[in-house]
């Protein structure tokens, strides 16, 4: 319980009705889960408006209830009512305080960028636990908090969960979290509440533009630069054209890191590395620290993820040994994640799962000088089937066979997907077979491997389910190779 007074003190608002001097039992989005004594945020959301769950909620037995705009509420009602300017900036600081400002109990890390949030956080993870650190982690995949592990619905929660989350990793006895932080998140305010102790930007590239999402690439970008508003020291990638927009009118200490250009923090002496089924890169840091690093992830992205972890950790004073240990040793769910089936040929699973994700993945993959490159994908239903066109079109050119299947047809027929996939590649001189059930797919997939082949499983990454009308169906592919492996055996 708290006070709603105190609740308060960190926002500008005006108390329309009622008093401040009520008992909190705890915060509530949702009209579906008001409580007795609760007070209950009026989110303005693309789906729904929760004013117009006000009245709703002081039946329900609201204590308080906090709105942007005016609200309708039977007569009768003792319901306080406080009014700010956005509701959902509002939350962010009364979630903060209601959880007791948890984040100033831990150094705060949050990773924004299109690409490379999610391996970034795992590895700065691995290093910092390395070196005798316990870490939470807040992410696309999960969100870890000690032994336990959450499934994440969004990128970055709402700001009650991330400061709910933070409790949890506090009492835990964490002493950093590390986290993604999102263009949404910044966008709907859900980061605020507190500071950043240090804020990565990590690449920029045109992506969830569209309805509900970003208007243009220019508020992407704006959303993005929000991040260097609200923490201590900013770390950067200076190779990024949009590193300076990102940055202008930061209020916090700025560093880079970069591989082609002059950054503070540096990868030199890159080399591609594959031995026996497995893909990787080497390097040697320059400029702020100078030891020599080997990864266990493929490609040029791969070293830009481990030299933001380097550049983060390096104001942990973590020993240059341990930083080492944990890169060769770190894996990520889902990102170019090797899955061990022969020495003779790569086998790989990653999130890949819209045209440019591909194509950034191919074209890695490709510096490898495979005997063949082969694609194994399927689109998901309900969504654009433009990207089936762009993601059959990207294979067809790029691999020298690809294999079709089913991922996530959710209320539509696979084979309609796979006839639209199959429109993409026919615009291209691409190899292709279809199979539409997935595990059959990935055993012809082994079973016609041939030595110095690199075979990619691409869209399904960390998820461990197939949707289909509705119903999400457990289907984890490193289940799916081992059942295969045990059949073959």
């Amino acid at each position: 319980m708290a006070v709603l007074s105190k609740l308060l003190e960190e926002i500008s608002y005006e108390c329309v009705r009622g008093t401040l001097d009520r008992e909190i039992s705890d915060i509530v989005y949702d009209s579906r889960k008001v409580m007795a004594d609760c007070l209950f945020v009026c989110i303005a959301g693309a789906k729904a408006d929760g004013h117009r769950y006000a009245a709703e909620a002081a039946k329900a037995g609201a204590a308080a209830i906090l709105v942007q705009r005016e609200v309708e509420l039977p007569e009768d009602s003792d319901v306080t009512v406080i009014r700010v300017e956005n509701t959902c900036y509002a939350m962010a600081f009364v979630s903060a305080a209601y959880f007791g400002h948890p984040a100033k109990e831990m150094k705060i890390i949050g990773v924004t960028g299109t690409k490379g949030k999610t391996t970034t956080t795992y590895l700065v993870r691995s290093i910092l636990e390395q070196a005798g650190r316990k870490v939470g982690l807040i992410g696309t995949i999960e969100i870890i908090i000690g032994e336990t592990h959450i499934h994440a619905e969004n990128t970055t929660p709402q700001s009650y969960l991330i400061q709910k989350y933070f409790r949890m990793m506090a009492d835990e006895g964490c002493d950093t979290v590390v986290m993604e932080v999102s263009s949404q998140g910044l966008m709907l305010h859900r980061t605020q509440g507190f500071v950043f102790d240090f804020g990565i930007f990590t690449n920029l590239e045109p992506d969830h533009i569209g309805e509900n999402e970003h208007k243009d690439f220019d508020d992407y970008l704006h959303c993005k630069s929000l991040l260097f508003k609200q923490c201590r020291v900013g770390i950067v990638n200076q190779d990024d054209d949009h590193w300076k927009a990102v940055t202008e009118g930061c209020t916090c200490q700025l560093e880079t890191y970069g591989i082609d250009s002059p950054a503070s923090l540096r990868a030199e002496d890159i080399s591609f590395l594959n031995e026996k089924g497995s893909l990787g890169m080497s390097f040697t840091v320059k400029g702020l620290a100078e030891f020599p690093v080997t990864i266990a992830s493929p490609g040029k992205f791969s070293v830009y993820n481990a030299l933001t972890a380097i550049a983060i950790c390096r104001h942990f004073g973590v020993d240059s040994e341990d930083v080492r240990r944990a890169l060769s040793l770190a894996k990520v769910k889902g990102r170019t994640e090797t899955v061990w089936v022969s020495d003779d040929f790569t086998l790989m699973i990653d999130y890949a799962h819209n045209a440019m994700a591909l194509k950034s993945l191919l074209e890695t993959l490709r510096a490898y000088h495979p005997h063949r490159l082969v694609c194994l994908f399927g689109c998901g239903g309900n969504r654009a089937r433009s990207r089936r066109y762009e993601m059959g079109e990207v294979s067809g050119n790029m691999a020298d066979l690809t294999i079709i299947t089913s991922d996530n047809p959710r209320t539509e027929e696979p084979q309609a997907i796979i006839d639209d996939i199959k429109t993409g590649i026919g615009r291209t001189q691409g190899s292709y077979v279809e199979i539409c059930d997935r595990k059959e797919a990935i055993a012809y997939a082994i079973d016609h491997g041939e030595p110095g082949d690199i075979i990619v499983l691409a869209g399904k990454g960390h998820e461990d389910y197939q949707e289909i009308n509705g119903v999400k169906y457990p289907m984890d592919e490193r289940v799916l190779i081992r059942e295969i492996l045990e059949e073959r055996a």
